[in-house]
């Protein structure tokens, strides 16, 4: 019963909570800032970077003082499918939590407080929580709310970091590269087990990498919870020019980052850092990106939808 529910529900897709996917070419998605009467394109200046609360980073380049966001101002992001003629998909409402201020531009820190999403009609949304994805920690609102966060696609990347035999390496897709400027955030969670010695030495380095290594970059999700032995790798590394750190041979590209500051937002640390050093190793391929399934439906009966990795 419950297969046959599914396929006249969505077809012969298989269910899961995320999807994972490869963008060719430029993101189709949109996304707005609409505080008050201004409404401002941040497609690809802004970045999810904790989960519980859900913290997103916005990127102003110059100067935010003419926006009306200072601490505990209301503002929403707006979600569009990208399609000759736009719909939106969630609308979030936030709260400014706090600015890191930088010489060239500030990063506004925005509190999610509410969630609304039109992928799918409600009723299907709510057979698909009540079928699939309740479960104690999460709740309908939450599903909202994620839905909402990956309506937007969210590149993988892989970290590395090196300390005398302590080594690591993991995917991330809570990480932003700041467009015309050597800074990069990251989002990690408390429960990483190199997150304190990446606090402590102020160094990571961070690798582009391509789709088709999904399953290896998957193996090595695991290891946020766990230090790694580099022995058991099933793939070659590098050193990295100048820490020395473990670089997939098989990246498209690595950066060498130091963190400069670093703040607690909840279940992650936010860790804002520039860039030391850039190498490219091969020619760029199709990235990884997470979006959420509600998405991944909406977009393929809209015929946007990405290619399924």
């Amino acid at each position: 019963m419950k297969k046959l529910l599914r396929k006249i529900l969505f077809g012969n897709i298989p269910v899961s909570e995320y999807c994972t996917v490869t963008v060719d070419g430029e993101i189709k998605e949109k996304v707005f800032l609409v505080t008050g009467s201004i409404s401002l394109d941040i497609s690809g200046v802004h970045w999810l970077l904790c989960l519980n609360p859900i913290v997103f980073g916005i990127w102003f380049k110059d100067n935010a003082q003419s926006l009306p966001l200072e601490e505990n101002n209301i503002c929403e992001m707006h979600f569009t499918d990208g399609a000759a003629r736009p719909e939106t998909v969630a609308v979030l409402k936030l709260v400014v939590r706090d600015r890191l201020k930088e010489s060239d531009g500030t990063l506004v820190l925005v509190e999610l407080k509410e969630a609304a999403v039109h992928h799918i009609p409600f009723i299907k949304s709510l057979i698909l929580y009540y079928k699939y994805y309740k479960k104690p920690e999460q709740d309908y609102k939450k599903l909202k709310s994620y839905s909402a966060a990956y309506s937007y696609p969210r590149r993988v990347r892989v970290v590395s970091f090196r300390e005398g035999n302590w080594f690591n390496i993991f995917p991330m897709d809570l990480v932003g590269d700041i467009p015309s400027s050597q800074r990069y955030v990251f989002g990690l969670r408390h429960s990483n087990v190199t997150l304190n010695r990446i606090i402590e030495t102020k160094k990571i380095c961070v690798s582009e990498i391509p789709f088709d290594y999904k399953s290896i970059i998957y193996q090595l999700g695991k290891h946020h919870r766990e230090p790694l032995s580099e022995s058991i790798l099933p793939f070659e590394t590098i050193p990295s020019e100048n820490f020395g750190f473990p670089i997939p041979i098989w990246a498209n590209r690595y950066k060498e980052i130091r963190i400069v500051r670093t703040m607690n937002l909840g279940s992650h640390m936010l860790l804002w850092g520039e860039e030391v050093h850039e190498k490219y190793l091969h020619e760029t391929q199709g990235h990884l990106f997470h979006i959420h399934f509600l998405h991944y439906l909406h977009q393929r009966r809209k015929g946007l939808d990405y290619p399924l990795i």
